[in-house]
């Protein structure tokens, strides 16, 4: 079986770590998780992002990339929740928008991330996840994470806005698309079925097929 290494990117509350979870126990591929347990700035992060942006930016940087070298360099097939593409594009983006990352320490680290970048092993594909600001919010309520109180829907559009403009322009991979708020993979195994056979038409170089507002219940 060809070895595959496969990247879950997608907005805070979109379901990449249900998903990559899943998707690993189904198909046999090991799984990686975003650092948050062991990451030595969040906490500092969190009571004052303008002075711990930077030093936040880089910690992910180089846990994403040793974590992505080990994904591809390992001999079976792989699944990360979150790609090291997004700590720049997305979220190192966001943080000098909002003025919690100076002009340049955002540029520092933008050239950082590039030389990085550019010598890591494309994925074989990426897999895109969305759904409505508003169901992002409901999810990001119901589970209740203290680290998560204060995202706001103005925060999650943002982002939204800055996943949009990434993605047009990501070509590094094929990209599969999943709206999410149509998707129950948690509970129902039939949509858990219909995302593992589009994963493998994709990465067959099949057509892609539009998926279905409704999926089988």
């Amino acid at each position: 079986m060809t070895k595959r290494l496969v990247l879950v990117a997608g907005n805070i509350g979109t379901g990449k770590t249900s998903l990559t979870e899943r998707l690993g126990a189904r198909l046999g591929w090991r799984t990686s998780f975003e650092s948050v347990a062991d990451n030595p700035y969040l906490a500092d992060f969190y009571a004052d992002m303008r002075q711990w942006s930077f030093h936040l930016q880089v910690f992910f940087l180089g846990h994403r990339a040793q974590q992505h070298l080990a994904l591809a360099c390992c001999p079976e097939s792989a699944i990360a929740d979150r790609s090291i593409y997004e700590d720049a594009h997305i979220f190192a983006r966001a943080l000098h928008h909002m003025g919690n990352l100076s002009e340049r320490d955002y540029q520092a680290y933008r050239r950082v991330f590039d030389l990085v970048v550019d010598n890591l092993p494309p994925p074989d594909l990426l897999l895109y996840l969305k759904a409505p600001v508003p169901v992002l919010m409901d999810r990001i309520t119901r589970r209740g994470r203290a680290i998560e109180s204060g995202i706001t829907a103005e925060y999650l559009s943002l982002l939204e806005s800055f996943y949009e403009e990434w993605i047009q322009t990501f070509d590094l991979c094929p990209v599969l698309t999943l709206h999410t708020d149509d998707l129950d993979f948690v509970h129902k195994p039939k949509h858990l079925d219909i995302v593992v056979q589009r994963i493998q038409d994709k990465l067959a170089g099949k057509e892609e097929v539009i998926f279905p507002n409704n999926p089988t219940k």
